[in-house]
């Protein structure tokens, strides 16, 4: 299954790698040329079909939890201060996905929306500390039942050139469901209540609407 932000590119890589192998199977006398160019073109469509690529994942709600909403690595965990809606200290979670990995983003929890909002920026690699607050990018803020509110941003990388977000403010949204897609290599950013548990370490893989991020501490602790 592939994400419908893709089907353009998709259809369009479709039709001019056609052109490309037609083109050298007529043209080029060397069979090894020919071949090296068809091959290539081929390769050129699987890349942008794994790129876009949209594994069905059922997911069964779960207040008490967090899930990763994209597939990726957690480059950042850390105390931070948020100024654009918090306007408080929260703890931030980093995932980093590098062009191979799946791009779509999922709701991490159920809940309203309460804020979605699009920042133009910057194009700074997805992993410099201030890709947060200087690249292009939206904030989307979910208010949950047991974590209270919960924000993510979607930002945009050095490849990445287009930024999609579904979420609207006053929807309500499920644990899982497809929340929008970033095109081309990039980073999210969870910003959690302080009060929580984070449940994953620095350098941990995570998969989207699968691996916890987070848990609702106990009352005891």
């Amino acid at each position: 299954m592939f994400h419908k932000e893709g089907q353009k590119i998709i259809i369009f890589t479709f039709f001019i790698v056609v052109a490309i192998i037609l083109a050298a199977q007529y043209t080029m006398d060397l069979e090894w040329a020919r071949m090296t160019v068809q091959i290539a073109a081929l390769l050129l469509l699987v890349a942008i079909l794994q790129f876009f690529r949209n594994p069905k994942r059922l997911v069964t709600p779960n207040f008490d939890e967090i899930l990763s909403p994209v597939d990726g690595k957690v480059v950042v965990i850390e105390e931070v201060d948020e100024p654009e809606y918090f306007k408080g200290k929260r703890k931030q979670v980093s995932i980093f996905m590098s062009p191979t990995n799946v791009h779509v983003t999922r709701y991490p929890a159920s809940g309203t929306v309460t804020y979605s909002k699009y920042h133009p920026g910057k194009y700074l690699v997805a992993w410099h500390p201030k890709s947060s607050t200087d690249n292009e990018r939206t904030t989307i803020i979910l208010h949950t039942p047991k974590f209270g509110e919960i924000g993510y941003r979607q930002i945009a990388g050095a490849m990445a050139r287009r930024i999609v977000n579904y979420a609207e403010e006053g929807e309500q949204v499920t644990q899982g469901e497809d929340a929008g897609f970033i095109k081309f290599g990039s980073r999210v950013d969870l910003l959690l209540p302080l009060d929580c548990d984070i449940t994953v370490k620095l350098n941990q893989k995570v998969v989207g609407a699968r691996t916890c991020i987070a848990s609702v501490r106990p009352l005891d602790d």
